[in-house]
């Protein structure tokens, strides 16, 4: 079934107000996401923060189980967390402590800073190599040139599966494959992915996957969650525990929760996160099929837009794409570009060699326009982009 526009643009009220196309940034709320958050946040004034907590217990726990519906998983395996970045770190560094100095991570050309820091950090604090697998001729990872690199030294594969800065998608369920047949750790980073994409972690074979909960998914800042597979939970220890992750059993014992909840900590937001369960309830009822098509559908009529315009140079890459567009246009900084659709009240980013370093410098890029279309974007939103940046 096709996405109904007039119905999901009267529920994002913000389409009344600008032309977004930072849906990579942060994705624009809609109104029954900002009603739950709202609601709750009454609840809190009018109670008390934690006796709205204790009512609303019954909305968290739907939470668990719609962000378990979304990727083929089960509500134990999934962590609310704060952000995409504590998920990540709060996996990595617990596949970090089973790893000894000498064994490797790989990892892709395209990788975030972010991530790509961690591995550095790691590789200096502990003796911990990095590998990078090279691009095939699309841009995306060479799937073949990463399997001839595994040896006995491999202990993780940690892979953005959408980069920030070109419409890839790297081939996740490939990679998945390679790191099974080589008893390696598979962590995904999935922040650009969901909710614009189909996510089964089952079919991508992860061990464990990070996620935002503002962008593709339209909910609210400060959320976010961790999967980690079932049978590999008792495997990692965090890093850091508190009361919430583990029981104080005795004097000098405590025992860790079997659960991915020992990756958590108390304190939560929790408006937030009933604001995520919304979103994430708001996306799998349009159906993540549906929504994935149309935005590639947009995307697509983006890029070819954009390509049509004298000066334009759509900078996006891989043999599979997504909702993100990156473009340069001649003579005209990145920064100029945004300022300009800006004061047009259309809304893009720009994204850095910072972000994206190794990527960025092997094709001589030092920043781009990007421009991330949702499902609530229509044909004449893209006109009016496209339009703007010719007139640069």
């Amino acid at each position: 079934m096709a996405i109904d526009l007039a119905r999901a643009r009267k529920e994002t009220p913000g389409t009344r107000n600008v032309i977004h196309f930072n849906n990579a940034g942060a994705g624009l709320m809609p109104t029954p996401v900002m009603d739950a958050v709202i609601g709750h946040l009454q609840l809190e004034q009018d109670f008390g923060g934690y006796e709205a907590a204790a009512r609303a217990q019954p909305l968290i726990q739907r939470t668990y189980n719609n962000v378990a519906r979304l990727l083929n998983a089960d509500a134990d395996e999934i962590a609310l967390m704060e952000n995409a970045s504590v998920a990540w770190l709060q996996a990595f560094h617990a596949m970090l402590g089973t790893m000894k100095e000498g064994d490797r991570i790989v990892t892709v050309e395209a990788e975030y800073a972010s991530n790509y820091i961690s591995y550095l950090q790691a590789a200096k604090a502990r003796g911990i190599e990095v590998v990078v697998a090279p691009s095939d001729a699309t841009g995306a990872v060479d799937v073949a040139a990463l399997a001839d690199l595994i040896d006995e030294r491999v202990k993780m594969i940690a892979v953005t599966h959408v980069p920030t800065n070109g419409g890839l998608v790297n081939p996740a369920e490939e990679i998945g494959k390679i790191a099974r047949d080589a008893g390696a750790w598979y962590l995904l980073d999935a922040c650009q992915s969901a909710g614009q994409i189909p996510l089964d972690v089952e079919k991508i074979g992860c061990d464990a996957l990070s996620v935002t909960g503002r962008k593709y998914l339209r909910g609210p800042r400060g959320t976010g969650f961790l999967y980690v597979r079932k049978n590999r939970i008792a495997e990692l220890e965090p890093v850091f525990l508190d009361l919430h992750a583990a029981n104080w059993t005795g004097r000098d014992s405590y025992e860790i929760v079997p659960t991915a909840k020992r990756f958590e900590n108390w304190e939560f937001y929790t408006a937030g996160v009933i604001g995520l369960g919304v979103a994430v309830d708001y996306a799998l009822d349009w159906g993540m099929d549906e929504i994935h098509a149309r935005i590639t559908s947009l995307a697509d009529a983006l890029r070819d837009s954009l390509a049509k315009i004298p000066g334009v140079s759509v900078q996006d890459i891989g043999a599979e794409k997504c909702g993100i567009t990156t473009f340069t246009k001649d003579g005209v900084e990145p920064d100029r570009v945004k300022a300009a659709l800006a004061e047009k009240m259309i809304n893009v980013s720009v994204s850095r060699i910072g972000s994206t370093r190794i990527d960025m410098e092997k094709r001589g890029l030092s920043e781009v326009v990007r421009a991330s279309v949702h499902y609530y974007n229509d044909e004449t939103e893209i006109e009016k982009l496209c339009e703007a940046v010719a007139a640069l």
